[in-house]
């Protein structure tokens, strides 16, 4: 190993590994070109580390550039060391780790930096849906770099030193950094819904491991299996108060309350993130009207409504679990499209997005609808109609059109008060019920909210053999 491992750069990935266990490779490459002011300038490693090692056993591949040489800049032999680890991670079906610190494209190296950093975009793509690519931010990431988080499933990003923007703000029209810093973490957590965890350099690579050992190797080799150690047959009385918050309810359905929740700053009115089910990995959509902070107060409440951007943030998740034959469980509740005019610009686009995703997707897919599921809306959240290959419903639940009182006062545009009420609470029973829909086939079984759990858990163990055929043909294009 090379003396790069004392750097910050190597002693991040001392953190982020098991003790020992990392293994360098390319440790003696440096610059190739010697023009300018290079041949004067040392280059150990060409200011990345690369190599592997494991996390809780599993092995994973890992580069980590260092600040320290030409600020962290990448040049042709930079780039080609981060190459070479893709080919290795993709010929041994392992997740590859960046931990980017980098001041851009080196200028001395011109268009050889330029091909180079293609090359890293173009194994980015190759690898897409192949292995899982995890991303961590703790410097500067400006300019074409922004594109390698993008490209990656899961982005980390340090919530005071990390930086990350195509356009540094001050560049843009009309801004400048003191009004609105579009470089932050919390601003490309809460508006730009591209990093997925932000945090101190220590918790996010502590939740990166958690993330790693949740997820499978590659798209063929599922290693995320563990011995569940919780009661499969748990009930959790509480379920029925946690619909508002689904946050919190799909933590309660979770081997040993277990929940990692991705793009939790982004759209907050749907919740997207992982959880084990009798020890395996499951991946979660959910609806959210409320949220509440760790002391149980409410901090939030949102319109139980589709947005553009939630459809957006589920239609990637959903797509991501699809890739890696991870099972999706959904919980529904939800009775219309959010309703405003910069809503309504991307509304039907990100509907749609977020339709074909449940609709492609060929892993087993189980929905609970824990509120209320009307109109078009619930068939984007995956209706039986849309692909789920088991619905549940709570038995207060509420599966039709539309608001029993509004469709009351539309077909009885000119009817009194009383005859309003009397007709809604018919349709309520008649359209609107769980049981209704039921009878008519759309929903599976009516459950009682605190034995969730173990009726989820008993639908994906009854499909995990599930095999689906699609029509053949190159890609979709929604």
């Amino acid at each position: 190993m090379s003396s790069t491992a004392q750097t910050l750069a190597g002693k991040r990935i001392a953190s982020l590994l098991d003790e020992n266990s990392f293994v360098e490779i390319g440790g003696y490459v440096t610059a190739r070109n010697t023009d300018f002011n290079l041949s004067e300038k040392e280059t150990p490693a060409d200011g990345v580390i690369t190599g592997y090692g494991v996390i809780d056993g599993s092995l994973v591949y890992v580069y980590s550039q260092d600040v320290s040489v030409l600020n962290g800049s990448i040049g042709e032999m930079h780039a080609k060391k981060i190459t070479n680890l893709y080919d290795l991670a993709m010929k041994t079906g392992a997740p590859i780790i960046g931990l980017l610190d980098c001041a851009g494209l080196r200028l001395q190296e011109a268009t050889d930096a330029l091909n180079a950093f293609g090359e890293i975009y173009t194994k980015q793509v190759m690898a897409s849906g192949v292995i899982p690519q995890i991303t961590g931010i703790f410097g500067t990431c400006g300019g074409g770099l922004a594109v390698v988080p993008a490209l990656t499933d899961f982005t980390f990003m340090e919530a005071n030193k990390g930086r990350l923007f195509v356009n540094a703000p001050n560049a843009l029209e009309g801004n400048e950094i003191s009004k609105c810093d579009t470089s932050s973490a919390a601003y490309q957590s809460e508006h730009a819904g591209l990093v997925d965890v932000m945090g101190s350099e220590e918790d996010i690579l502590a939740q990166m491991r958690e993330l790693v050992s949740m997820l499978p190797s590659n798209f063929e080799d599922n290693s995320s299996y563990i011995e569940c150690t919780d009661d499969l047959n748990r009930v959790c009385p509480e379920l029925e108060n946690c619909a508002g918050d689904t946050s919190i309810a799909l933590s309660q359905i979770a081997d040993n309350q277990e929940f990692f929740e991705v793009k939790a700053e982004y759209a907050k009115d749907m919740v997207t993130g992982f959880i084990r089910l009798n020890g395996a990995t499951v991946g979660c959509v959910a609806n959210r009207s409320e949220l509440y902070n760790e002391e149980g107060e409410k901090t939030e409440t949102f319109e139980k409504v589709l947005s553009a951007r939630g459809c957006k943030k589920a239609a990637e998740f959903v797509k991501f679990c699809d890739a890696f034959d991870i099972p999706v469980l959904t919980l529904t509740n939800v009775k219309g499209y959010k309703a405003t005019k910069c809503s309504e610009s991307n509304m039907a686009r990100s509907a749609a997005e977020l339709t074909n995703a449940y609709i492609s997707a060929t892993v087993p897919k189980v929905n609970v609808v824990v509120g209320e599921a009307f109109g078009s809306a619930y068939l984007t959240m995956n209706s039986k109609s849309t692909g789920a290959d088991m619905v549940f419903a709570w038995s207060n639940a509420q599966i039709g059109m539309m608001d029993a009182k509004l469709a009351a006062k539309i077909m009885y545009a000119d009817a009194d008060a009383a005859t309003i009420n009397e007709k809604a609470a018919e349709y309520a029973m008649l359209q609107s019920s769980a049981l209704s829909a039921a009878k008519r086939g759309y929903v599976d079984t009516i459950i009682q909210a605190e034995d969730t759990r173990k009726y989820v858990i008993g639908a994906f163990e009854m499909l995990f053999t599930k095999r689906e055929n699609r029509p053949s043909k190159k890609h979709g294009t929604v």
